[in-house]
Order: structure tokens, then C-alpha cells, then sequence
């Protein structure tokens, strides 16, 4: 339960350094992130380096017991770079070269930048590896930010080409698995392959997917790379990347394989304005942050390694539609939230407020003045707080729920909807949500992970789902619409959705729309635009005023036909807990609570007041407030 903060020193002057170490220690912080912009100021020119400015910073914070997560600057290649070899630059959907003049500009495929990468990782890891202050390492950062995962010139078809031949061995072999006799797209030759974008109407979807894998592998393999290297010469460190919020182009878990620590950047309000659809919830948490947000993301990313959030959102930020100031008292909220939900490290991005260049508008733990900022209070609060609660049991346990998300399976639904409201990442979000306001822990699993232990496991966007990945699951199994409803490579199933997990077939799926109701069977049960006609001998446990089936059970496994409401879905949710045993509590609008060892964390952030017995010596939460209970007897 750390704290730290994202530092540049190259942005400020070096007389400014000794006063901003002294002003982190204040702030209590025990890490400091750095260097993942730095190359121009590493290597100047091609070979020319300086490396006496980060020698100095390391010694200092290394003298003020400060640790150091450095990272590979590889996000920001140098001018000089891209002069040298332009073909480095990522091309755009509709061809054009996407330039200089910001950052990630370029091309996970281009085998002349992985060397050059390569270099300069090998260059940072050779010379700071084995530095006391460096106790973990950064790869690159926010693989795919600004839709920087896909790349679509000539290097990259051929790239590609290469990938499906290793992948499909023979011409006749991908053209079966695509489906290409359709409207007269087969090929006799890898060579003959095409790029996934441009065509005059809709894409081969099969072709789009395998285009997803492509470059998701291509992600892995670049992060590999350094990783490799950064083993080699600073054995011993904790090696992490920065994952982002809501962000699916490329498959986490598996980068997540090579890397010791799963972090990710939390901005809730920033999310809360760009993916919440609703208007009244925009408003209702505009600056609290949707109170599931934030923990959605702690709960996926724990799953994946030792969790750190690396960029914890200090105030306004600058890249939303809308960038309100946070409430007060919510960066420290968040920090306690990050705890709750086992992060290892809450750091703040940024140490200072810059007051230049792209994001002068984003607040740091300074302003930019130099002065402290809320951030700053909060990490000091927090950390008193911690101190007071030494002695506490803060491990993580297994929470009695399981939620399926799988990265390919997202793909496939995004590829082919069948219908604009439909949003596999939304769904998997509704059903956690709902989760969560019946007071449940989460833990969000993967295909292929160990399921045992667990009353409860839902698949609410698994169209790929197999018995297999179901296979350990000791408890009950609770599967949305779409489920097993396609191969990996996009097609339907030949005995039809769901006829591999239990004797139903999904006969005729309706999409029709958000404006689209229909009552059922229980009064507070609504369906949502989404119906599906199965065909089965097995009884429904609710039907459509037509007397059309939409939840069916067999065995361990209970199927749902149709996309509920969100207050139906929690309801409908409920009702299967108590069947599995689960004790629930459905809590206040905008109230959460997350379990850690002895301790529980109850967060607000609605608009009237809940009380809680709090070890802080809270009595009353109101909007934007949290207290911690004991789970003791």
C-alpha cells in the first residue's frame, strides 16, 4: 500500500529538484515514476548521449529513500529517428502517414523500429539496470493510445501475410476458415491477401478478426523484446506496463504473460464523460467519477498480476469532452478505493502541472507554480491513515464471483454487433455493476482460468465460450445472450448458438434497438433491445408477454435469452445469488463497498448520506466520501 507520483525532470530546471524530492517526502511518497518521454534528452543525436542528468536525479532520489520506476522511452521516438527512416510512421485507415508532432508515431510491425527500440532499451537498461533507486521498470507506455494498435501500409500487409501463413499453413486452409467462397474472395496465394480496411461495404469479419489478433500479437512481441533485454541487465526488478481504461484493441492478458505487475491509468471522470451513455448518470457523477469505474479496472488488472495503478487522475484533466474539477475529496477516495481493491501502488499523474505544450491543462500534486494541490493533501492524509491501521490484515482473498471477460470474444462482438446499442465491453460492465450494487467482491477472470471456489461465475459477452473454459467452475454458471454463438473465426456454430453448453439452440437473434421494451412473465423483469427465439425441450423459467422462453436452466448453467434493464438485470441477479447462497445487500444509489483482509471499504458518491461504524472515526458518508469498517466479529 504505497504511494508515488509520475515525475519529470526534464522539464524543470535542475535548481528545482532538490525542493521537489524534499516535497515528495512531505507528501509521503514512497516511488517515483520516470522517464518514458525521455529519448531526445538521452540521445540527442544518433549515438550522442547524456546521461548525467538522470544520473543525478536517480542518486538523489535514491539518497531520500525514494524508489524509481524507470521506463523504456520508446513511446516518443526523436525527430532525428523519424527523419532518418521515415517508414517507421503508422499509416492511417484511409492511407495516410500519421506524422510527428506528439507521440506513439509508430508502427508495431516495422522491423526497423523494434531495432531501434531494441538499442535504446538496451542503452537505458545497461546504464541505470542495476542503479539502487530503480526497484521496477515501465515498457514503453499506453501501448495503442490514440488508435495506435493498427497500422495499414505496405509493411504491414506484408507482415500480415506472413502472420496468416504461419497461422493458416495453406491458401485453402484460410480461405475455409473465413468463409471466402462468399462473394467470391478466395485466394490461391498468401500474396494475394488484403488489408482489413477501404473495402466498398462491410469487411470479410473473419478477416477483421484475424487483423485484431495480428496486431495484438504484434503488441506482445514489441513489449517481448524489451522485456527480454530488460531481464538480461537489470535482473531482480519488477518489470510493468501501463494499460488504459476501457481499451480492448489489444489482448492484455496477453502482454500481462511476460510482466510482473499489471497497472493501468485511472481518470474516472475522464471515463465517466466518454463511455457512461447515460445523460442523468453523466450528470449524477460528473465529479465523483461513475462509482464502478475505477474499480472495474482494479478488479480486471489484479487478474492479471500484481496491480499498481500508475496514473491516478489528480484533478482536471485535459483530453475528455468534458474535464470538470473532481469534488475535494475525491483523490483521496480514489487512492483508498485503489487500496480496497488490492493495488500494491496509487501514483499520481503528474508530480507538477506543466505549463506548456499539450497537457497544460491536466492539474498535478503542484501546480504550476511549484505549490501543492489537493493531490498532494490527499497522499499525505492517506498516508497518515494507512499508518494508523498498521497491524491489519490487507491480503486479498477470493471473492465469491467470477466475472468471464476475454479479449477476442470483445473483438468478435465489435466486429459484428448486429446492432448499434450493442457493446460487449458495456454489458460485461452492466453485469459488474449490478454485481456491485448488491455489495458483492469480484474477481474478473479469463478463458482458461482456474474458476473452483467461486458460488458465482458470469459469461455476460462470451461468444466463443466452450465447456471447457467452464469446466472448473464448482458453482453456478449465469450466461448472457451471444454466448456461444460463434467459432474463433467468426462464423455460427454448426450446431447453432449455445448447443455445445446445453441442449438449447438459439434459433433467431432480434436486435432491436435501446427505445425497444417488452414486459415478462415477473413484473420486475424488462427486456431491453435484445431477443433471442431458442429451441428446446428444456422448461423456461421466464418468458415475454407472448409466452416466448428467455431464461433457461440446466444442470449448473442458466442461459439468458434476452438483454435486461439495469435495474432488472440487478434484480434478476439477486434472485440467483440467493439461489447459490449469497448473502446480498442492495446498497444506496452511488454506495460500493470492497473487502480487503479485515478491513471493508465503503465509498459514496451519491447525494444523501449513508452511515457506516468507520475505524477512521467517520459516522455519516456523504457525496464523495468513504470510510473503512472492520470485518472483525
Amino acid at each position: 500500500m504505497r504511494l508515488g507520483t509520475c515525475y519529470f525532470p526534464e522539464h524543470w530546471p535542475e535548481s528545482d529538484w532538490d525542493r521537489h524530492i524534499e516535497l515528495m517526502k512531505q507528501a509521503r511518497l514512497d516511488t517515483v515514476r520516470m522517464g518514458e518521454f525521455a529519448w531526445s534528452r538521452i540521445e540527442a543525436k544518433p549515438g550522442q548521449f547524456d546521461f548525467d542528468w538522470m544520473d543525478r536525479t536517480l542518486d538523489a532520489m535514491h539518497a531520500a529513500g525514494l524508489e524509481v520506476t524507470l521506463c523504456t522511452p520508446t513511446a516518443t521516438p526523436p525527430k532525428w529517428l523519424m527523419d532518418q527512416d521515415p517508414s517507421i510512421y503508422a499509416i492511417d485507415s484511409q492511407g495516410r502517414t500519421r506524422g510527428f508532432g506528439s507521440r506513439r508515431h509508430y508502427r508495431f510491425a516495422s522491423q526497423a523500429y523494434r531495432e531501434q527500440a531494441a538499442r535504446i532499451t538496451e542503452v537505458v537498461a545497461q546504464r541505470w539496470g542495476q542503479h539502487p533507486a530503480v526497484t521496477a521498470w515501465q515498457t514503453d507506455n499506453e501501448y495503442g493510445c490514440h488508435d495506435t494498435t493498427f497500422s495499414y501500409g505496405p509493411q504491414d500487409l506484408e507482415a500480415f501475410k506472413a502472420w496468416c501463413e504461419q497461422r493458416y499453413q495453406t491458401p485453402e486452409a484460410l480461405n475455409q476458415a473465413w468463409g471466402n467462397k462468399f462473394w467470391s474472395m478466395e485466394i490461391t496465394d498468401f500474396d494475394q491477401l488484403w488489408l482489413p480496411v477501404g473495402s466498398v461495404t462491410e469487411m470479410n469479419p473473419a478477416a477483421c478478426l484475424a487483423y485484431r489478433r495480428f496486431g495484438s500479437d504484434m503488441v506482445q512481441d514489441f513489449n517481448r523484446l524489451q522485456v527480454d533485454l530488460l531481464r538480461r541487465h537489470s535482473p531482480g526488478r519488477l518489470l510493468a506496463h501501463n494499460y488504459m481504461g476501457f481499451f480492448t484493441e489489444f489482448d492484455h492478458r496477453q502482454v500481462a504473460q511476460d510482466l510482473d505487475v499489471a497497472s493501468w491509468d485511472s481518470y474516472p471522470l475522464g471515463f465517466t464523460d466518454l463511455f457512461i451513455p447515460h445523460d442523468d448518470e453523466r450528470q449524477r457523477y460528473m465529479r465523483t467519477g461513475h462509482p464502478d469505474i475505477a474499480a472495474f479496472h482494479h478488479d480486471l488488472y489484479r487478474g492479471m498480476g500484481r496491480l499498481w495503478v500508475m496514473e491516478q487522475q489528480p484533478g482536471p484533466v485535459n483530453w475528455a469532452h468534458n474535464n470538470p474539477a473532481p469534488l475535494d475529496s475525491m483523490m483521496h477516495y480514489w487512492l483508498w478505493e485503489g487500496w480496497a481493491h488490492g493495488a500494491d501502488v496509487m501514483s499520481f499523474f503528474r508530480w507538477r502541472q506543466a505549463p506548456w505544450a499539450q497537457e497544460q491543462m491536466h492539474a498535478g500534486m503542484l501546480r504550476p507554480d511549484g505549490q501543492p494541490d489537493l493531490a498532494f493533501y490527499a497522499a499525505q492524509q492517506a498516508a497518515n491513515e494507512r499508518d494508523q491501521l498498521a497491524g491489519r490484515d490487507w491480503r486479498i482473498g477470493q471473492a465469491p464471483v467470477a466475472l468471464l471477460l476475454d479479449y477476442p470474444n470483445l473483438w468478435s462482438q465489435e466486429i459484428q454487433p448486429q446492432g448499434s446499442m450493442w457493446n460487449p465491453l458495456r454489458e460485461c460492465f452492466r453485469w459488474y455493476s449490478a454485481l456491485r450494487r448488491l455489495g458483492l467482491d469480484i474477481d474478473i477472470k479469463g478463458h482458461g482460468d482456474d474458476l473452483g471456489g467461486y458460488a458465482l461465475v458470469v459469461a455476460p459477452a462470451a461468444p466463443a465460450l466452450r465447456p471447457e473454459h467452464l469446466a472448473s467452475a464448482t458453482g453456478r454458471v449465469l450466461l448472457g445472450p451471444r454466448t456461444a454463438s460463434k467459432t474463433d473465426e467468426l462464423s455460427i456454430p454448426a450446431g447453432l448458438p449455445m448447443a455445445d453448453l446445453m441442449p438449447l439452440k438459439v434459433i433467431r437473434v432480434g436486435s432491436y434497438g435501446p427505445l425497444w421494451r417488452a414486459s415478462t412473465s415477473d413484473p420486475s423483469i424488462e427486456l431491453e433491445g435484445w431477443l433471442e427465439t431458442v429451441e428446446t425441450d428444456l422448461p423456461s423459467q421466464l418468458q415475454d408477454a407472448q409466452g416466448q422462453g428467455i431464461h433457461f436452466r440446466w444442470q449448473h448453467l442458466d442461459y439468458l435469452a434476452g438483454r435486461l434493464t439495469d435495474a432488472s438485470l440487478t434484480h434478476w441477479l439477486q434472485a440467483r445469488c440467493g439461489e447459490s447462497g449469497l448473502a446480498v445487500q442492495r446498497l444506496a444509489q452511488g454506495e460500493r463497498v470492497r473487502t480487503r483482509g479485515n478491513v471493508r471499504f465503503r465509498g459514496y458518491c451519491g447525494d444523501a448520506q449513508v452511515a457506516t461504524a468507520d475505524l477512521l472515526g467517520r459516522q455519516t458518508l456523504s457525496k464523495g466520501q468513504f470510510g473503512l469498517e472492520s470485518t472483525d466479529p
